[in-house]
């Protein structure tokens, strides 16, 4: 039986409890059922931007004639190089992480399953492990909707989507969240006819402002069918066959892939959490208090597996937090998360941060709403910008901005403007403290802040 100071089970977002910690001395034991980087490296995040990002070029272009460009031809993509330039740089990334850990004395890498025998033991590859301190960084995968005759099918992941190397004639969709809408976006922009299935309406927990401008605009480039209800899935002669009520009206569609992103599962059946005290929900995902602290002492989790946020950026956060507290300062303190924000990134692009209108109705909070176009701005002309707009609330008494919401170009890039005031608990009159570039997409929020400023003014 070897004892460790740290075992970190995941290389995701539980790398911030390796290398660190080591260089203080601390002996770990780092175990990784996949391959190193956890899911935003190699089947996530970033392939995902990296396919993303080109197929945002194609749909500039094919808007092009718009500003009076024109092209010859319409503009083609070599998928399969694309897709294998993406695969090559993710996995060379990924190989560069155990070489790192092998030049590190303080630093064990171990490769397989990690499975609890009892609270403070882990058992992989037949190999006994204890730790003075164990951090569950082990993620979620893909879940599988019941759908009859769905799983003997060669449906799609995500993880399959993003190293598929043949772009398919023909997508169907199943799912209304972000993954399945970045991706079916992107394989759109190539050259897929893609139909989108959606059990009730696409980004649901957006504020409800954002997510009607976004069904709005997304259907006009893409065929969705909302609300609806599949009945089976069938897979015959390359072609699947899905028989779906769409509005009260039976369908049957057919198509040469099948891309299920309705939803994803923690990884929790997979540690042997059975043979532990540590407490999971309903869902599975493990239950922590403010300090990341499961029922189990000195057995921490943070990330995906704890149900909370589905971010790279907030197990990072997690995962800084735990080194600070328990090795750097080694103050027991609880964790303060700052406003956590999200973008989608889809053409149109979306992000937010903070509360939705919804959620302050709920919450019984006096608040003020404001909205201002993206075409209300000297960029916005500039792009001939026909949609999306930056929608800002903030608290009646005192100004303090409560949310902010972005639909359209860049908006994962303006929404940082207000974390930061957010984060830094501003008010509508610091936005109007400063000096904007002009012109510049910004703007739009400095507007929507004068419009919030008007407005307080009158109430």
């Amino acid at each position: 039986m070897k004892h460790y100071d740290i075992i970190v089970i995941g290389t995701g977002g539980g790398t911030k409890l390796v290398t660190p910690p080591s260089k203080l001395g601390y002996k770990v034991a780092v175990i990784e059922k996949e391959t190193p980087g956890g899911t935003c490296l190699n089947r996530g995040c970033i392939p995902s931007k990296m396919l993303i990002y080109p197929a945002e070029i194609m749909t500039l272009a094919e808007h092009s004639e718009k500003f009076q460009i024109r092209f010859p031809e319409k503009p083609q993509a070599d998928f399969k190089a694309l897709i294998e330039r993406i695969s090559k740089t993710v996995d060379d990334e990924s190989a560069s992480i155990l070489p790192a850990y092998e030049k590190n004395p303080n630093i064990d890498y171990i490769p397989g399953t990690a499975r609890f025998l009892s609270n403070d033991t882990i058992s992989v590859n037949g190999e006994t492990l204890t730790a003075d301190r164990i951090f569950i960084a082990a993620g979620a995968r893909p879940a599988a909707p019941n759908i009859p005759g769905l799983e003997s099918t060669p449906y799609m992941t995500s993880r399959e989507a993003l190293r598929r190397t043949e772009l398919p004639k023909s997508m169907i969709v199943i799912g209304g969240g972000f993954i399945a809408l970045e991706l079916g976006f992107a394989y759109s922009a190539f050259g897929s006819d893609v139909t989108f299935l959606v059990r009730n309406r696409m980004l649901k927990n957006e504020d409800r402002e954002i997510a009607d401008e976004f069904e709005r605009v997304f259907s006009e480039n893409h065929r969705v069918l909302l609300h609806t209800d599949i009945q089976k899935v069938e897979y015959s002669n390359n072609t699947f066959l899905v028989d779906v009520v769409a509005d009260g009206k039976p369908l049957r569609l057919e198509s040469e892939a099948l891309l299920v992103a309705a939803g994803i599962r923690p990884n929790t059946d997979l540690l042997g959490l059975e043979n532990t005290d540590v407490q999971t929900d309903e869902r599975g995902y493990i239950r922590v208090n403010e300090y990341l602290e499961t029922s189990v002492p000195n057995v921490y989790a943070l990330g995906d597996i704890l149900g909370r946020y589905f971010y790279r950026h907030s197990v990072n956060f997690e995962g800084e937090f735990l080194f600070r507290t328990l090795y750097q300062e080694k103050k027991r303190s609880p964790i303060e998360y700052p406003p956590v924000p999200h973008a989608v990134f889809t053409h149109p692009q979306v992000a937010k941060v903070g509360k939705t209108e919804e959620e302050l109705i709920a919450e019984k909070i006096d608040y003020i709403s404001v909205k201002n176009p993206y075409s209300a701005s000297a960029t916005g002309m500039a792009r001939l910008s026909d949609s999306g707009f930056i929608k800002l609330l903030a608290e009646k008494k005192t100004g303090r901005v409560l949310g902010a919401h972005a639909i359209g170009d860049e908006a994962s890039n303006v929404i940082h403007l207000f974390i930061l005031l957010m984060t830094m608990n501003g008010t509508v009159d610091d936005l109007l403290r400063m000096i904007y570039i002009h012109p510049s997409l910004p703007e739009i929020a400095r507007n929507a802040a004068r419009k919030a400023k008007e407005l307080l003014q009158t109430n």
